[in-house]
């Protein structure tokens, strides 16, 4: 994965979160459930690194919004 850069942690409430999966669903599942509650990067690439197990991906999040709702709807589902 990339350097982080400090602008991506410079305050409380902002996050890196390195995701680590068995397989590409599973990775592609857990960034779109993030991206439900909090204003995220959105769903990323995966990737497969040679000689690691699983799939990686990289989410950027801010735990201070929540999650943008054009509907409207609750996000107590």
């Amino acid at each position: 994965m990339d350097h982080i850069n400090e602008q991506h942690v410079s305050e409380p409430g902002l996050l890196v979160l390195d995701i680590t999966a068995a397989d590409e669903a599973t990775a592609l599942a857990a960034m779109t459930e993030l991206d439900r509650h909090w204003a995220t990067s959105g769903v990323g690439t995966v990737r497969r690194v040679p000689g690691e197990p699983g799939v990686k991906a990289r989410l950027y999040a801010d735990l201070r919004r929540p999650a943008w709702n054009p509907a409207g709807e609750s996000d107590e589902a």
